[in-house]
């Protein structure tokens, strides 16, 4: 396998297996035959949150990135009107190739929908940022229970006290995180094995507390759906790629498009290689 601290760009352009799976996955969100969230989905592919912004906020928004790796580790940036993923899925198309799509105006979320081709501009840049769903299939290898997976449900996510770094109109916005119940005694798994992998979000920002980071109810979610915590386990939260939708609804921008949380772009390219640890 790719080694990704010597190699991470090479593995990205790496074609040596079969993509069909997730290329037909993708074809199913283009006709609507798949609309609910992709946790659970095409287990062995990366998985992406996506962002579009008008140019004008498109530097603003990378060195948010780049202050914030944590919720927003970067994976690719497309060309201005460009909406071909060039390195993550050269055959797809990012207007149609998502379950379903925010479209953000003036700090709200206006409407939800499955086909953005209608939004589309020159003007727009896409950023494709790394998400949790991506490590779940290391998780269940270590035989680390994933409960959204297991009750059919989109992964429970809260917003927190957590500062994010400032950076041009993205200014006083907080962390999103999601949550994963983890038995006891595979705590310390469930963080060796995410921690693998940083460019999905990686190691967890918190551990059975959630009262320290602002979440006064377990029960009660921002985004996503609850799940059942079982006696025995903890609250896992990690990092999440809505953080940047906050953070662009907090900077009241005029425009811009995000996925729907849960609802996330399939790559062609493999979890495995994005394993820091991969030999």
């Amino acid at each position: 396998m790719i080694n990704m601290r010597t190699d991470y760009l090479d593995s990205l352009t790496n074609t040596d297996f079969d993509r069909s799976e997730a290329q037909q996955f993708r074809g199913k969100c283009r006709t609507g035959e798949h609309s609910g969230p992709t946790t659970g989905f095409c287990m062995k592919f990366v998985q992406a949150n996506l962002v579009i912004l008008p140019k004008s906020y498109a530097y603003d928004f990378l060195l948010f990135c780049q202050r914030n790796p944590k919720p927003c580790p970067l994976l690719e940036v497309t060309e201005q009107g460009s909406y071909t993923p060039s390195i993550l899925a050269p055959s797809a198309d990012l207007r149609t190739d998502l379950p379903k799509y925010n479209i953000l105006q003036s700090g709200t979320i206006t409407d939800q929908v499955p086909n953005i081709s209608e939004y589309w501009s020159e003007d727009l840049v896409s950023f494709l940022l790394g998400c949790s769903f991506s490590f779940e299939e290391a998780l269940l290898s270590a035989k680390i229970p994933v409960r959204q997976i297991e009750e059919n449900k989109n992964v429970p996510m809260y917003a927190t006290s957590i500062p994010c770094r400032d950076s041009g109109v993205f200014r006083n916005s907080k962390l999103v995180v999601s949550m994963r119940p983890i038995p006891v005694e595979m705590v310390n798994d469930a963080i060796n094995v995410t921690a693998r992998f940083p460019t999905v979000h990686g190691s967890p920002v918190q551990i059975g507390k959630p009262e320290e980071i602002g979440i006064e109810d377990i029960n009660k979610v921002d985004y996503g759906e609850s799940v059942t915590i079982n006696e025995g386990e903890i609250p896992i939260f990690w990092a999440c790629g809505v953080t940047p939708m906050k953070a662009i609804i907090d900077a009241n921008l005029p425009f811009a498009i995000t996925h729907a949380p849960g609802h996330m772009f399939i790559t062609d390219k493999l979890n495995s290689e994005l394993n820091i640890f991969s030999i």
